[in-house]
């Protein structure tokens, strides 16, 4: 077996780099994050957003009071609703890039000899497992080493190359489907964020219809039934205001969620060329190691 270098020193302290760790909370595995932490952030972040909002409000400026209930336009509480689970969409999404940036800086570490002619065995697998463990103090918290942990560790008990290609192989479909169930929450608030904007525009319909309804009932003349129709307009615009909200902001996240997503497919792309490169592609023939070993 080579020698590790004396320099290889500990390169990545994952409660150092990890976001939620760093703020005090429990690290989900590889991007999936913790939803009290998130959830915290997307208070914060609607918070920070009326706050800023708030100088603005009731200065007839409508593209902001349509965020705040009340006033003589009567308009529902249904947008606030709508802004804190899309704050907290969001803080999903950048706490889940972070951990994606975090995640990425396995590719700095130097995991294989740099001699060009070393051939991936039983015997050697432990050398790279030594490596990894004198540069990481949590391997199996970064989903490449994880990856490349369980695959030599399946070597150098088992002796054979197949049940490597194939260890690596089922590791990359179990990842691929573990960071797809990561984006299963955010997709049912991505499917509820309009749900609100259309209750809140079918609540005011109701509301309009049943003010109209009480004028034509009381029996009104012509004069005050043009009025009350004229509210019934206006309180229209009013209810189509709570559908515009949410699919403005159901549609900004919809397009950051897509880009993370696409980011994660690039790394896990990524992580199998790297298997591919590094680990496969230094594997040599468990029959002719026997054979030059004997």
């Amino acid at each position: 077996m080579q020698d590790i270098p004396d320099n290889t020193t500990l390169k990545l302290e994952f409660d150092r780099n990890d976001i939620e760790r760093i703020c005090g909370f429990a690290s989900k595995k590889f991007t999936m994050v913790n939803y009290v932490f998130t959830g915290i952030l997307g208070v914060l972040f609607t918070v920070l957003f009326y706050a800023a909002l708030l100088p603005f409000y009731d200065k007839n400026i409508v593209i902001v009071d349509m965020f705040f209930h009340g006033g003589v336009n009567n308009r529902s509480t249904l947008p606030y609703y709508t802004v804190l689970l899309t704050g907290w969409s969001l803080a999903i999404l950048l706490i889940k890039y972070c951990k994606l940036k975090n995640q990425r800086k396995v590719f700095t570490l130097q995991l294989l000899p740099e001699d060009p002619g070393f051939v991936l065995s039983p015997r050697t697998a432990r050398e790279i497992l030594d490596r990894i463990y004198l540069q990481v103090d949590q391997p199996r918290c970064y989903l490449l080493l994880n990856r490349i942990d369980l695959a030599l560790s399946n070597l150098k008990n088992l002796g054979n190359t197949e049940a490597l290609s194939e260890c690596l192989n089922t590791q990359s479909g179990n990842d691929e489907e573990y960071l797809s169930s990561s984006h299963t929450i955010l997709k049912g608030f991505i499917w509820a964020i309009p749900v609100l904007g259309f209750i809140g525009t079918v609540l005011g319909l109701s509301q309009a219809v049943n003010d109209f309804g009480k004028v034509v009932s009381d029996g009104a003349d012509l004069a005050r039934m043009q009025s009350a129709l004229s509210d019934v307009t206006g309180g229209l615009g009013i209810a189509f205001e709570t559908t515009l909200i949410a699919l403005v902001l159901a549609l900004i996240v919809q397009l950051l969620a897509k880009f993370v997503q696409n980011e994660e497919e690039l790394f896990l792309d990524e992580c199998a060329d790297y298997c591919n490169r590094n680990i496969v592609a230094k594997m040599k023939n468990i029959n002719l190691y026997n054979e030059e070993n004997q």
